[in-house]
């Protein structure tokens, strides 16, 4: 008997040893950072409202962990939540745009791609709207453009700042026209806004682009984004075609629109309540008697230094 033989009898003769089993790790415990890799804690990752703690990086986040990073516990109250899309065109591309309403309502369990509402940041009452990637990529349909209307009119009529959250690809293809009408809509709410003196504050997060960017994305009086935040209108490859031009590789994001005046500042996530906070609380109606007519600006522009120097 070859030696070979021998140590095959013996392999069969004992009981098969098997390879030690990984660990299971329960699905979501831990999530890798898309930016450096770095495998983190998922709980502790939540408690840094999804900003990787070694390359800062932000991960997206969706409209329900918004409002919980922003209204303060227990008083958020959602307002013209029944309003609900239909399929006014009949459209039909791979599938028919009722039955793809349907399947991403119970998907994502929301109506529409934006959730809107009041509550109180840092005790400070106040309006938000949250748009929702997660739904056909917060694309701007009616149920987007009249909930976020009837939020600022609401806000107009009982004299509150408005905050949006944008995160959108842009008018919603399926309603066509009717899309496209939301961005005049909006606009024509926000200037009524403006005109009782009122504060605006849009937040670009990645990505805003198409007709959000072209309408309320950038009317607001204070224009802040997210670190790293992908913002514009049409695509970088449109552009470059119809320029015959390469573009600057940083193109689009929040740290090239700061650098060209088109955001007034760049606020990482984990600070943007207390900014928040801060900036309503200067623009509250009523100040004393003796402030100095110069202390409101000068405390914005404070505010907003700070932010940028981070």
């Amino acid at each position: 008997m070859s030696l070979f033989d021998w140590f095959d009898n013996l392999r069969k003769s004992e009981p098969e040893i098997k390879p030690q089993q990984e660990r299971e790790i329960a699905d979501g415990l831990w999530t890798k950072c898309p930016s450096c890799g770095v495998l983190t804690y998922t709980k502790d990752l939540q408690g840094n409202n999804m900003v990787c703690s070694e390359c800062g990086h932000h991960m997206m986040v969706n409209s329900n962990e918004r409002i919980e990073q922003l209204v303060d516990p227990d008083t958020w109250e959602p307002l013209n939540h029944h309003l609900q899309p239909t399929d006014p065109l009949n459209f039909v591309d791979r599938k028919a745009y009722k039955d793809r309403i349907k399947e991403l309502q119970q998907k994502v369990n929301l109506s529409d791609a934006v959730q809107t509402g009041k509550g109180l940041i840092d005790g400070l009452p106040f309006t938000l709207g949250v748009m929702d990637f997660r739904f056909m990529g917060g694309s701007m349909g009616s149920v987007v453009g009249e909930r976020l209307t009837r939020l600022i009119e609401y806000a107009t009529a009982n004299g509150l700042p408005v905050i949006i959250i944008c995160a959108s690809g842009g008018a919603r293809m399926q309603e066509g026209m009717l899309s496209l009408m939301q961005m005049a809509k909006i606009s024509g709410a926000l200037e009524r806004h403006k005109e009782k003196k009122l504060l605006y504050i849009p937040i670009l997060s990645h990505p805003t682009t198409g007709g959000v960017t072209a309408s309320f994305a950038m009317l607001g009086d204070l224009i802040l984004a997210e670190p790293g935040a992908t913002i514009g209108f049409a695509g970088r490859r449109v552009i470059e075609q119809t320029l015959r031009e390469k573009l600057p590789d940083d193109f689009q994001t929040s740290e090239y629109l700061l650098k060209h005046g088109f955001v007034d500042a760049i606020v990482p996530r984990t600070q943007l309540k207390k900014t928040l906070a801060n900036l309503i609380s200067l623009h509250q109606p009523f100040y004393p008697v003796n402030t100095p007519s110069h202390y409101e600006n000068s405390m914005v522009a404070e505010t907003l230094t700070n932010v940028n120097a981070i």
